[in-house]
């Protein structure tokens, strides 16, 4: 298995313990990973220390210590779908994503993610997303290119100076009066990677219009002006018009490999802010389009 070094790499913090070497520490951390492998990556160079120099096997345990290895998937099946750059400048880099592309390594995914992807295209190990999509949607993310300029572009996001649309297809909800705003507590669900609404104090505020109508189906604008997990999903799947081929709402369906017939009708549309550097009005708009009649 081949493994590129612009494979962005994950940190651990080294917990608590009696460990006498990293090493150690790292094969009981991860009980379903071999010490074999977790031998193999240190022999290549695939585990570093604080200053990213790599660690070998008999470097001593400290508790507080943090690592960064590079994770790897066997036999990673491939994502046979391609991400568009729409933009890029030395600060800023804004990616079409198609569906099914995880934005950043998770899980089963590591080559086979955007993040990953643009590292390796352009040859910039300092590409980090300023936010992240689901795996399932499609559409704009953004891109810091650079980390001396990176948190002004963050603090777009926690101020909600960034104003993000989105394009969905779900039933029809001739009862609902729209425009409509959905606010409710969204927590974890079960399994883990769901979520779900719950009593309280609304954590999460959902703008929804209808861009066009059909006779079964809507194609609907949606605004969150928040950013929970799943956020729209969840509050669609709660008014009764789950996003069209969505997996996980309202039920969870038996896990399987991906249907790429068969995408989550769910896009990023828009995003538009100003400028923190320039003080424009930026607005990208994905050429992407979703299916329903």
């Amino acid at each position: 298995m081949q493994h590129s070094t612009t494979t962005p790499a994950s940190a651990f913090v080294l917990p608590p313990g009696t460990w006498l070497t990293v090493f150690d520490c790292l094969c009981d951390s991860f009980p379903t990973i071999a010490r074999e492998r977790w031998h193999d990556r240190f022999i290549r160079g695939r585990v570093l220390g604080e200053n990213k120099i790599p660690l070998d096997t008999s470097h001593p345990y400290r508790a507080g210590l943090r690592v960064h290895y590079f994770r790897e998937v066997l036999d990673e099946k491939p994502i046979p779908f391609t991400e568009t750059v729409l933009h890029i400048d030395e600060h800023l880099l804004v990616v079409d994503k198609p569906h099914f592309l995880p934005v950043i390594p998770a899980g089963e995914y590591v080559e086979q993610t955007l993040l990953a992807r643009l590292i390796k295209r352009f040859e910039n190990p300092e590409l980090v997303p300023l936010h992240r999509i689901d795996r399932h949607t499609a559409g704009l993310v953004l891109f810091s290119a650079q980390r001396t300029t990176r948190s002004l572009y963050q603090a777009l996001f926690p101020n909600r100076a960034i104003d993000k649309y989105y394009e969905a297809i779900a039933p029809a909800l001739p009862q609902l009066q729209l425009p409509h705003a959905r606010t409710t507590r969204i927590a974890r669900g079960e399994p883990f990677f769901r979520s779900t609404e719950i009593d309280g104090t609304a954590n999460s505020e959902t703008h929804i219009d209808v861009i066009e109508r059909g006779d079964q189906w809507w194609r609907y604008r949606l605004q969150p002006i928040t950013g929970k997990k799943h956020q729209l999903r969840v509050h669609m799947a709660a008014l009764g018009a789950p996003i069209k081929n969505d997996p996980f709402y309202p039920v969870l369906r038996s896990e399987g490999p991906d249907d790429f017939a068969h995408p989550l009708q769910l896009l990023a549309r828009e995003l538009r802010f100003i400028d923190p550097l320039s003080g424009e009005m930026r607005h990208f708009e994905s050429e992407r389009s979703l299916h329903w009649r």
